[in-house]
C-alpha cells in the first residue's frame, strides 16, 4: 500500500462524507509508526485504538460489534477464545479488532507456533487439533510447557517480538547444553517461524492468493544477500548452491565438521556431508585448523558441484583459516562468515558488515548457519555414544 496516497485521498476526494470532512479539520499533525510486518501493523492498531478511544472509531472502542480474544490465565491450562464481551473475570482480552477475518488468520499462523486449547471444556482424550499440532491437550498431556507457550502467545500479541524470540533462544540453549538437541531443534522451529511471519516481506492476508509465497520470500532473501555481498566487495553470481560449514567437538575430542547446502534458497539435504576429524590435535579444541581440514578435504572431492558461496559459523579466526586454504588450493570461490554473537558477516577480506535484525538476507544466513550446527552436532553425539557403549 502507498501510505502517501491513501492518506492524501483524505484531503484530495470530494466524495467523502460528513464525519471524514469533519476528521480532517481536526487533523493538526500526522505521525507514523514503522513495523516490519503486517502482522505488527495489524496488532498495534489494536493497541494504540484501546489507548487513545478515537471518537471516530467508536463502534471499536465499544467493543460490542466487532472480535476480540479471551485468554482465561487464571485457569490451570489457560483457553483461548474468541469473545464480544469483556467480563470482570481476570482473563487477559485483546481486541475488539477491525477485521475478523485477519484476526483469524493471525491466529492461524501463530497457533502453529504456540499450539493452544480453544475450546472452555475440553474432553479428557485427545483432540482432532492435537493430531493436528494445533492443540497440546494440556489437561490430558500434563504438557509442561504449556504455560510458558501461553505466556509467548500473550507477549507476541502485545507486540514485544523481540522478548519472545530471546526467551525462545535462552530456553533452546538449554536443551543444547543438556544434549536434548531434538527439544532444541523444535524451540528453533519456532524461532524462524516467528522471524518469517515477522519478515517485512510476509504477507498473511494475501496468503491464499499468492500460492507462491514462500518462493517469492526466498528469492527476496537471496537477493538481499547477494546486493549486501556485492556492495562489500565480495563477488558472488547466482546463490544456487550455498554450502555452510561448522564444527562440533567437546574439548577436542570426538570432532566433527558439517556441510549444509542450501540450492535456490531450500535446504539440498541429499547433498549433506559430514567430516570426521583424522588429524591428531592433542585434545585440545583447534577450531581454526579443524575448519582447515575439512575444508581441504571437501575442496578435493571435485565431482560435488562446486558452491556459489561458502560460509563459515564464526568470525575472523574461522575465515582467515579459510581462506588460507583457498589461496593455497587456488580455489575461487566467494567466502565470508557468520559471527554468532552480533551476527555480523565477516568477508573473506575482514571486513565487519552488521545487519539489521530485521534483514531478510540475515534471516536466510541464520537459517542456513543453524542448519549447520545442528547437522554437526547430532553427529558429535552419535560418535560419543558409540565410544561411550565400547567402553562397556
Amino acid at each position: 500500500m502507498d501510505l502517501k496516497k491513501r492518506v492524501s485521498s483524505y484531503f484530495s476526494s470530494k466524495d467523502v462524507g460528513d464525519k471524514t470532512k469533519q476528521l480532517v479539520k481536526e487533523i493538526n499533525k500526522i505521525d507514523i509508526i514503522e513495523v516490519t510486518s503486517e502482522i505488527e501493523a495489524f496488532l498495534l492498531e489494536e493497541r494504540l485504538i484501546k489507548k487513545y478511544k478515537p471518537k471516530y472509531n467508536i463502534r471499536l472502542t465499544d467493543g460490542k460489534s466487532y472480535l476480540g480474544l479471551k485468554i482465561t490465565v487464571k485457569d490451570r491450562y489457560p483457553k483461548v477464545l474468541f469473545t464480544r464481551r469483556v467480563d470482570n473475570d481476570r482473563a487477559v482480552y485483546f481486541g475488539p479488532y477491525t477485521s475478523a477475518s485477519s484476526l483469524k488468520t493471525v491466529l492461524k499462523l501463530v497457533r502453529k507456533i504456540f499450539p493452544y486449547q480453544s475450546v472452555l471444556n475440553h474432553p479428557d482424550k485427545l483432540c482432532l487439533y492435537h493430531h493436528l499440532g494445533l492443540c497440546p491437550c494440556p489437561g490430558v498431556t500434563r504438557d509442561p510447557n504449556y504455560r510458558k507457550d501461553i505466556n509467548n502467545l500473550i507477549d507476541f500479541l502485545n507486540g514485544k517480538t523481540i522478548k519472545v524470540i530471546r526467551s525462545l533462544e535462552e530456553t533452546r540453549d538449554n536443551y543444547s547444553r543438556d544434549e536434548n538437541f531434538e527439544a532444541a531443534g523444535k524451540i528453533q522451529s519456532k524461532i524462524e517461524a516467528i522471524a518469517l511471519i515477522t519478515s517485512p516481506v510476509y504477507k498473511p492476508f494475501e496468503y491464499e492468493v499468492n500460492p507462491n509465497l514462500r518462493s517469492d520470500i526466498i528469492t527476496s532473501q537471496l537477493e538481499s544477500l547477494k546486493k549486501i555481498l556485492f556492495d562489500n566487495n565480495v563477488k558472488v553470481g547466482d546463490l544456487n548452491r550455498v554450502e555452510c560449514y561448522d564444527i562440533s567437538n567437546t574439548s577436542g575430542l570426538n570432532a566433527t565438521g558439517s556441510m549444509v547446502v542450501f540450492t535456490n534458497g531450500e535446504k539440498d539435504t541429499a547433498s549433506y556431508r559430514r567430516f570426521k576429524i583424522k588429524n591428531d590435535y592433542h585434545g585440545k579444541p583447534n577450531d581454526f585448523a579443524m575448519m582447515q581440514e575439512v575444508m581441504e578435504r571437501r575442496i578435493k572431492r571435485t565431482q560435488w558441484p562446486k558452491p556459489s558461496l561458502v560460509i563459515v559459523d564464526g568470525g575472523k579466526g574461522q575465515v582467515s583459516s579459510v581462506k588460507k586454504i583457498f589461496d593455497s588450493l587456488n580455489y575461487e570461490v566467494p567466502l565470508i562468515g557468520l559471527a554468532k554473537k552480533d551476527e555480523i558477516i565477516i568477508t573473506s577480506e575482514l571486513k565487519q558488515v552488521k545487519l539489521n535484525k530485521d534483514s531478510v538476507a540475515l534471516h536466510f544466513l541464520m537459517r542456513i548457519r543453524d542448519e549447520a550446527h545442528r547437522f554437526a552436532i547430532t553427529y558429535h553425539r552419535k560418535l560419543r555414544s558409540k565410544i561411550f557403549l565400547s567402553d562397556w
